[in-house]
């Protein structure tokens, strides 16, 4: 009996060891992974605020694009409806030049009455007016024909020998040009001196 007691003893105090080490080993490993996780913690904390740091840098962008976006867009509209008129001048600068065109015409004193034609070309001279003012009224200018050829206003059909203007000025207007705001409606059609 004494032997197994020995052997009891033994065996439990190898069970009291074998748990000593057993918990020793398993707070070193819990040691371990405690510190592994700590430091996976600190990667992960530093990797989270350089993502941040990104996505806030990325949202700053595309909020200032789409700023920029919408400003274009309102710009854009107010465009549209400033020159929504547009091709309607247009149209109506042909109908103005046939009116100024029969001002500068003069009848032969024998077909006609010479109190008729000065009544038709008052009407016709209210008329142009009336046309101009309503151009004025939309910020439709006529394009200025004397002094430098500008190429954005101008349009060169050809270009004369002239010894009283300068050369690369413009000598003779043969067609009006008009503006709408800062746009060219129809350019002025012009002779330059070489």
């Amino acid at each position: 009996m004494s032997e197994k007691k020995e052997q009891k003893n033994k065996e439990c105090k190898d069970e009291e060891i074998c748990a000593q080490k057993n918990k020793e080993e398993n707070s070193y490993e819990q040691t371990d992974e405690k510190e592994c996780e700590k430091k996976e913690s600190e990667v992960s904390i530093e990797d989270l605020q350089e993502q941040i740091a990104i996505l806030k840098d990325e949202n700053l962008r595309d909020h200032a694009d789409f700023e920029n976006i919408k400003k274009r867009l309102e710009k854009e509209k107010y465009q549209a409806i400033s020159y929504a008129h547009e091709q309607f001048a247009r149209d109506l600068l042909p109908i103005i030049d046939a009116l100024e065109n029969a001002l500068l015409i003069t009848p032969k004193e024998d077909t006609c009455n010479e109190e008729v034609v000065k009544k038709y070309k008052e009407g016709i001279e209210l008329t142009t007016q009336q046309f101009y003012k309503c151009f004025e009224k939309h910020d439709i200018k006529p394009v200025n024909c004397e002094g430098e050829f500008d190429p954005n206003v101008h349009e060169a059909i050809m270009k004369e020998d002239s010894e009283e203007v300068k050369s690369g000025h413009i000598v003779k207007s043969f067609q009006k040009g008009y503006t709408i705001k800062d746009r060219v409606l129809r350019p002025a059609m012009v002779s330059i001196a070489k």
